[in-house]
């Protein structure tokens, strides 16, 4: 890993080497209103209380860098679908990682889908990113799901093998699902030797749920979260930044942290 690409990771992850991440890329597929119709609103919120990085897109980063501040930057440079059209979601590369830098990106992120119909597509470009990124010295966050958004495929061993592939092929950070066993995903912590970083799911209605699931993540070997609906879909994102940076940064119990919703 060079120096430049050691730097830009510093940018995400802080001394303790963690890092909350706050993904807010899901504008590019899917409806984000009314939760993101002020989204500079949100973001400032969301900067003012806490976040180390923000997981975003191309138009997002283009017209609030300003708001976004000294936050680290994880441009996903993948795309190419919509919740609108029914059936499996086929993804292609939309940026370059050069696009990314001209940004100010501090690094870049993509998808990687081990198991579903077009996992060829989407290891094949997220090998190629790997190897343009690392000749800029630029990190790449790899979001491995089995199956895509297949549920069924989403078990222990198959979460953990799509991380190990990740990494294989060149990522540098994992965002991923915790698997709800805390010592299965310590085995997997041991066995993939880059940082897991843990994906929030679908909105949660209970944030104590959220909060419990990141504890016992971080507890478990967890180096962050990137978590996006169950922040900036939250009625006070700012009060939920500030909650899961004390359970990331500070080491706090989830009743600590519940004090501040």
């Amino acid at each position: 890993m060079t120096v430049f690409t050691m730097k830009r990771m510093h940018r995400i992850f802080k001394e303790d080497e963690k890092s909350l991440i706050v993904a807010m890329d899901h504008g590019s597929t899917m409806n984000v209103f009314p939760a993101l119709t002020d989204t500079e609103k949100v973001l400032s919120e969301i900067v003012e209380n806490g976040a180390d990085a923000f997981l975003t897109t191309y138009g997002i980063l283009k017209n609030y860098w300003k708001t976004l501040k000294d936050c680290g930057i994880i441009l996903r440079i993948d795309g190419g679908i919509t919740m609108i059209r029914e059936g499996e979601k086929n993804y292609s590369q939309l940026f370059s990682v050069e696009e990314a830098l001209k940004l100010g990106a501090d690094a870049v992120g993509c998808m990687g889908l081990p198991g579903t119909d077009f996992e060829n597509q989407t290891l094949t470009y997220l090998a190629n990113i790997c190897a343009e990124a690392h000749d800029w010295g630029v990190p790449v966050l790899a979001e491995a799901l089995p199956g895509g958004f297949n549920k069924n495929l989403h078990t222990s061993e198959n979460i953990a093998m799509s991380a190990r592939i990740a990494v294989e092929i060149g990522a540098d950070i994992v965002k991923t699902e915790y698997p709800e066993d805390m010592e299965k995903f310590k085995e997997m912590s041991r066995g993939v030797f880059r940082p897991l970083v843990v994906l929030g799911g679908t909105k949660s209605d209970n944030p104590e749920d959220l909060l419990t699931m990141v504890k016992n993540a971080i507890d478990s070997g967890a180096r962050g979260v990137a978590i996006g609906r169950n922040i900036w879909g939250y009625s006070n994102p700012g009060k939920m930044t500030k909650a899961l940076r004390t359970i990331i940064h500070g080491g706090s119990s989830v009743e600590e942290a519940m004090k501040i919703l």
